[in-house]
């Protein structure tokens, strides 16, 4: 079996983004040279998620206007956390939105269905951030 890592760096802009990674996800399996196997994407931040969905800008914004009426920013002071920090509804955001995905490769390709992308949600950017690639298989 070979094993495969890498961490993919981004520059966030904004507090919140969404970032489609797909692209990126392809070129490490290219990278790999596995044909069959497993790949993990995973945020290697507490205020970030990886998720898989459609690339679609409504969504997103849908997204956005839900994550934010399940847990508002503002006013940072409705949050324990927020002591030291005003990052407690990105946790919470985190939370919901998932840390990792799995994928399965078959024949070198992802195995996704129709319209399945992976995508980054930074929840409280303005800051460099990773992800962490692992493909194993063969």
């Amino acid at each position: 079996m070979k094993s495969y890592r890498k961490e993919l760096w981004f520059d966030i802009k904004n507090r919140r983004e969404y970032i489609n990674i797909t692209p990126r996800i392809n070129e490490c399996l290219r990278e790999s040279g596995i044909k069959e196997g497993f790949v993990l994407v995973n945020a290697m931040h507490i205020t970030a998620s990886v998720f898989i969905n459609d690339d679609e800008p409504g969504l997103h914004r849908d997204f956005e206007r839900w994550l934010e009426k399940l847990a508002p920013e503002k006013p940072y002071d409705q949050y324990d956390h927020n002591g030291f920090e005003d990052n407690a509804d990105a946790h919470l955001k985190r939370s919901v939105m998932g840390r990792e995905v799995v994928v399965a490769i078959t024949k070198g390709e992802l195995d996704f269905g129709p319209w399945e992308q992976i995508f980054y949600g930074e929840f409280d950017g303005k800051r460099k951030k990773r992800v962490l690639v692992k493909i194993i298989g063969e």
